[in-house]
């Protein structure tokens, strides 16, 4: 089932385009003006996607950068500081928008190599009442971890997380871009992962293949002050009703199979583990990611490895270092694996 170009696409699950039922929903989606609130599909869309995380209210943004950026210029202040992974998407790869537009100051402490952030280092980052410090403000989680290895964080360490920022007086947010699938691979419901947070948002236009956008979901309060700020950062995006569509298909018919998408990632490192001058993290893939660094026994460089697997029809992204993601997701089938395994094995021999 490789893309309509005959490439099988590994740089992510963001490369998904919409199904062919997505595009019917699209085409006929019932719209109005978003800004106003009175778009039915939105308001449907996030509906659903509040009571499937647990929550009040949803808010349909155009990415999961604003998502997160809007929760944090509505759980913060200028000058206060946020307590966020060292390894997190919100710190590494946010284009430093919550000091660039927020006046936020990012407290990161390192990611355990299970994906969580230590209680001890969170309470301890925790700022005192001092007239020279900076407020702390807001916890972040990521689930599931992206540079971790696509990890799932248990429900557990979100709860404990949530009980050590409520008992300091903050709030939890948690960057659950990839949520369903963190709550499909620990066989829970996603309520029970983003349920004891102050806020929540997941992406839609991940592995659930939705075209575009991302939800962020919280208490009715809270979603109703973050609509000031999906303004101010320009995600009011009027008619936006036909993408919705696709994301109410998302969630009605692409949780579940994400653990097709987690079984073709663990084929895939079966597969390729063993090949010279390839070296793994240990264990399995824990949900539809691969990561794996490019050694010297290779006898190609990771940028002459890029190009090789093109001209096989397979699509990395070359990041100019060593270490590559291999993401799996709906446009990617056990048979597109296993051409991608003969590949790598042609290129290495």
């Amino acid at each position: 089932m490789a893309l309509a170009n005959g490439l099988i696409d590994l740089r992510s699950d963001t490369v998904t385009p919409p199904t062919p039922e997505m595009r019917r929903a699209m085409a006929r989606a019932e719209v109005g003006d978003d800004v106003f609130g009175d778009d039915p599909t939105v308001n449907r869309l996030q509906e659903r996607a509040a009571a499937l995380t647990g929550q009040e209210a949803g808010l349909f943004v155009a990415s999961g950068t604003m998502g997160n950026l809007v929760a944090l210029l509505t759980h913060c202040e200028r000058g206060q500081e946020v307590i966020v992974g060292a390894s997190s998407h919100i710190y590494l790869n946010e284009v430093g928008g919550m000091a660039a537009l927020g006046g936020l100051l990012a407290c990161p402490i390192a990611n355990q190599p299970d994906g969580t952030l230590s209680l001890e280092a969170i309470a301890e980052n925790i700022r005192s009442e001092d007239v020279h410090h900076p407020r702390t403000r807001l916890v972040c989680l990521e689930n599931t971890q992206n540079i971790c290895g696509g990890v799932p964080l248990p429900v557990d360490c979100v709860k404990s997380a949530a009980a050590l920022a409520h008992g300091r007086g903050l709030k939890l947010h948690v960057d659950g871009a990839r949520l369903f699938n963190a709550a499909v691979a620990l066989g829970v419901d996603a309520a029970e992962l983003a349920g004891p947070a102050d806020s929540v948002m997941f992406c839609l236009s991940k592995g659930l293949c939705a075209p575009v956008g991302s939800v962020l979901c919280g208490p009715a309060d809270f979603i109703a002050e973050a609509r000031r700020y999906r303004k101010q950062v320009g995600g009011g995006m009027r008619q936006a009703g036909i993408l919705a569509a696709a994301g109410l298909v998302a969630l009605d018919t692409m949780i579940e199979r994400l653990e097709d998408d987690h079984a073709n990632a663990r084929r895939l490192a079966a597969g390729l583990c063993g090949l010279p001058g390839l070296a793994f993290d240990p264990g399995e893939p824990a949900t539809n990611m691969v990561y794996f660094n490019v050694t010297a026994r290779a006898r190609v460089t990771p940028d002459e490895l890029v190009d090789r697997l093109r001209a096989h029809g397979i699509v990395l992204d070359g990041n100019g270092t060593a270490r590559f993601r291999v993401v799996t997701h709906y446009w990617v089938n056990p048979a597109d694996v296993d051409r991608t395994v003969d590949a790598f094995r042609a290129v290495l021999a």
